[in-house]
């Protein structure tokens, strides 16, 4: 069995034991979450697709850690103008490991 929800603004295919890095979660690490927002349910009979979210389905995850991604650098260069602008970002995530799926109607 697996799904596909939505978190963070971004749509993952996740099954049971998975464990994915997704956008930062206010939630403590250890802590359980419910991911509500699933797309499509695949079984073994068959594909159970929402518009756009299945009704009753749910994945349930728990958080493994939390922490910041690689740093990212942003260099804003115009040649013979003596500009440049030096930046750099690191994104926050959250490791959740899949504990569950429970289909919708």
């Amino acid at each position: 069995m697996y799904a596909i929800v939505e978190t963070g603004g971004k749509q993952y295919r996740v099954q049971e034991g998975d464990v994915i890095r997704v956008e930062r979660l206010a939630v403590e690490d250890g802590e359980a979450v419910v991911l509500d927002k699933v797309l499509l349910v695949g079984q073994d009979d068959g594909v159970l697709v929402g518009t756009p979210y299945l009704q009753g389905a749910s994945v349930s995850a728990s958080v493994v850690t939390s922490g910041k991604g690689d740093k990212v650098i942003v260099f804003k260069y115009k040649s013979k103008k003596n500009y440049r602008r030096l930046r750099g970002h690191r994104q926050l995530f959250t490791d959740i490991r899949i504990d569950g799926i429970t289909a919708g109607a």
